[in-house]
């Protein structure tokens, strides 16, 4: 004889905007694709960079959301972080624990801020070699 429990409205209502998001977008095939292609952007130019730019990670197990970098030398690093801020690339901090770069390409990020990154990542690598 007691009453239904409430249901948890404002949950229910962002899977659903988040389910419709995903039917738009492609369904899961279409996310996973545009995911792929943002890392791609990311470790391309990385693993063009002729050792500027080191991702340690086997190529088989690289994340497709947070893509680790090194940089020549810590200062390096600083500078970089520095001016990409500067540039609003916010976020780009490793690990507090093992430092370094990590530029998250979750499925919120679009293609263009990815793609701004890498030009980023280029031009500092032009000027700095």
């Amino acid at each position: 004889n007691s009453l239904y429990n409430t249901p948890p409205v404002f949950p229910i209502y962002m899977t659903g905007k988040v389910l419709k998001h995903i039917k738009k977008a492609g369904g899961i095939q279409g996310v996973a694709d545009r995911a792929q292609s943002r890392a791609n952007l990311v470790y391309q130019t990385i693993d063009q960079s002729n050792g500027f730019y080191k991702n340690p990670i086997e190529v088989k197990y690289r994340s497709l959301m947070n893509i680790i970098f090194r940089l020549p030398s810590e200062t390096l690093e600083k500078k970089f972080l520095s001016e990409a801020l500067k540039e609003s690339f916010i976020g780009l901090e490793g690990h507090r624990s093992v430092g370094g770069c990590r530029a998250s390409c979750y499925n919120a990020v679009p293609q263009e801020w990815v793609i701004a990154l890498t030009d980023f990542m280029k031009n500092f690598q032009k000027k700095n070699s």
